[in-house]
């Protein structure tokens, strides 16, 4: 009796322990683990994501730069494909087995059950012919998409790309982007990301066993809809940013003209350039990778990012805040025997590219006058009645009143500042705060150690015609539908000088392309006066850099232009005729230029030759062997002496 109770207890024990682990499964099945959901959901329902369309990019006119074309990605579920023809969705989607294998195996690490991407941006050709077998390809199904468009290839560092999101993008954006989704990677693209890239929607599609399509679910009740991106009108006048790209072709530099009464960019070229529809596609990778390793350096923005020596338009500069101080006024007159002289007993020489005579303000800027800036600037640093570091500080901060030094805030990224170094950085280098102006007199002219960008020169140019005042320079006018402006950008900027100060500067620069005799008068336009200055200068390593600058007209000026062609030559040859086409074009909508000028700036190339593998391998010797013995103005640095027999020679000058 007792042994017959004790397998009867034995047999419910077995029955309810195995009716535990048939419910604890069953709550693991339906509420821990959703695989078998997922899968369920996937064999009668797919969400399918909406893209939005990126909001499209227009010029000043209207006119497209930036527009969407479309694309399909095929997606794959894992576990859903099964039997399906391997060698023809190959050779439908142009990839080879191997390529399929790593394609899938990545799918599977990222989710067995849920859909991800198999391959991006098939092309419209493509995709019909793979819309024809896609029902022999269970588990998979194509997204449609946008990429972007450009129609005529102009202005890619200004326009910028899209890419894929990395790890951080995603971090950064609290989950709003997702693997395979596309962000602003440069330019425009990348500082207005957030009003460009709209909002995602989603699409409850029902399918059946075989991965087709069967109508929608609930007739769309739970669907949402997908919000394009703000549209955007640049700055850019289509016409003009045509013009200068064409002029500036076979060459290295910027190009950048600006509205003075607005801080809007009316055009904006870096050079060498590239076409921006080699960032989109299946070949954007590989065709990235060139353009990063193209000795030219296409992808670097030269009008934010490039620093150069501002030389004669910092001349202009120094004799507005020379001036404001009071140190010298319109009819100051230094005497120029031919250069400056500084140091102890005058032993070095700055020297000017003319036998001047007694000069005042007008003819300086007129001539250039290396010397009149030297007696300025010691006038500026040692005649103060404070010491050297001090009066220094008052005319640096005088500067960055002007947006030399600082970031003028343009509406893209990865803008640099340049450079006006600071007191600290002299009294370090010459080890005692007892230095006066002829420790750093190559500043009086734009040279040494100050660096300004193309932007920024412009920038100064703008402030001239606008008689002390400037705008933000921006790329955006107007945003969406409202044509909305950003405050930022409709604030008044004072450079700190008052504007009876500026009408001598600028009789000086009229002088220089109006009247005969200046370096640039070959420049002149019927009909415009146009105030510039040409420059020109020496580089050690090449050719000269020519540079011009200039603003027009001298009434309500409606364009202000620098224009700065690296290992070209002359300004008054290279820089000045490309700036003078601009500027008539822009105001009168013509180019009187004569044709031979117009076809020797087309025809020209100063863009190095590709060095070939020999001579690299050479170069990159000789660079090792330059290192072992390094000069000895390299083993003594911040030495007074090193520093005088290198200002002793200084030549760069902007003519």
């Amino acid at each position: 009796m007792n042994s017959f109770f004790a397998r009867k207890f034995v047999i419910q024990g077995i029955f309810i322990a195995i009716a535990a682990i048939i419910v604890i499964r069953l709550f693991y099945i339906q509420i821990i683990d959703d695989s078998y959901l997922l899968s369920a959901n996937n064999n009668v329902l797919r969400k399918v994501v909406v893209y939005p369309a990126r909001g499209v990019i227009y010029d000043r006119d209207g006119n497209v730069l930036v527009q969407n074309e479309p694309v399909y990605d095929l997606l794959v579920t894992p576990r859903e494909a099964k039997e399906i023809d391997t060698a023809l969705l190959c050779q439908i989607i142009d990839i080879d087995k191997s390529g399929f294998e790593t394609r899938m195996n990545k799918a599977r690490t990222h989710s067995p059950y849920r859909a991800s991407i198999f391959e991006k941006q098939l092309s419209a050709s493509i995709y019909a012919r793979l819309q024809e077998h896609l029902y022999k390809f269970r588990g998979f199904y194509v997204q449609n998409r946008t990429v972007r468009s450009y129609p005529d290839s102009i202005a890619p560092q200004l326009s910028g790309f899209i890419q894929e999101v990395n790890d951080k993008d995603i971090e950064r954006s609290g989950g709003f982007y997702r693997p395979g989704d596309y962000i602003g990677g440069a330019g425009i693209e990348r500082s207005y990301e957030d009003l460009l890239r709209g909002q995602r929607g989603v699409k409850n599609q029902m399918v059946d066993a075989l991965n087709r399509p069967k109508g929608i679910f609930m007739e769309g009740k739970y669907d949402t809809l997908a919000v394009s991106g703000e549209g955007l009108i640049s700055t850019i006048d289509q016409d003009l940013q045509v013009l200068a790209e064409k002029l500036m072709n076979g060459k290295a530099g910027s190009v950048v003209a600006i509205e003075p009464s607005t801080g809007e960019i009316l055009s904006f070229v870096s050079a060498p350039s590239y076409d921006p529809n080699l960032m989109v596609g299946r070949e954007r990778g590989n065709n990235y990778m060139k353009l990063l390793n193209d000795e030219n350096r296409p992808l670097f923005i030269r009008p934010i990012q490039a620093s150069y020596p501002p030389g004669s338009v910092f001349k202009v500069v120094s004799a507005l805040t020379a001036q404001q101080a009071g140190l010298i006024d319109e009819h100051t007159i230094f005497n120029c025997p031919g250069g400056y002289r500084y140091g102890r007993g005058g032993r070095a020489i700055m020297r000017c590219t003319h036998v001047c005579g007694p000069t005042d303000l007008v003819r300086s800027i007129q001539r250039s006058c290396n010397t009149y800036y030297g007696h300025t600037y010691a006038k500026m640093i040692d005649s103060r009645g404070m010491s050297g570091p001090k009066a220094y500080d008052l005319w640096r901060e005088g500067l960055h009143k002007f947006g030399l030094g600082v970031k003028l805030g343009i509406d893209l990224p990865g803008e640099r500042a340049g450079l006006v170094p600071t007191s600290d950085f002299y009294t370090k280098r010459f080890g005692s705060d007892k230095w006066s102006s002829s420790y750093n007199i190559s500043l009086s002219i734009g040279q040494g150690e100050l660096g300004i960008t193309p932007l920024q020169m412009a920038n100064v140019m703008a402030i001239v015609a606008n008689r002390g005042f400037y705008y933000r320079p921006h790329l955006v006018k107007g945003i969406g539908e409202k044509k909305i402006i950003k405050e930022e950008f409709t604030e008044k900027m004072s450079a700190g000088v008052d504007a009876k100060y500026y009408e001598p500067v600028i009789e000086g620069m009229s002088r220089v392309v109006n009247m005969p005799g200046g370096t640039g008068y070959s420049l002149r336009i019927n009909g415009i006066e146009m105030c510039g200055k040409t420059g020109t200068a020496q580089n050690p390593h090449g050719k000269h850099h020519a540079v011009f600058f200039a603003f027009a007209p001298r009434e309500n000026p409606k364009i202000a232009i620098a224009v700065f062609v690296e290992n070209a030559g002359y300004g008054g040859v290279w820089a000045g005729p490309i700036a003078s086409m601009m500027v008539e074009k822009y105001i009168n909508d013509t180019i009187t230029m004569p044709k031979y000028v117009q076809d020797r700036i087309y025809n020209a190339h100063f863009l190095p030759e590709p060095e070939k593998e020999d001579v690299k391998k050479d170069s990159v010797e000789k660079k090792k062997d330059a290192l072992k013995t390094p000069p000895k103005s390299a083993q003594m640095p911040g030495s007074k002496k090193e520093y005088y027999v290198h200002h002793s020679q200084v030549r760069n000058r902007y003519e």
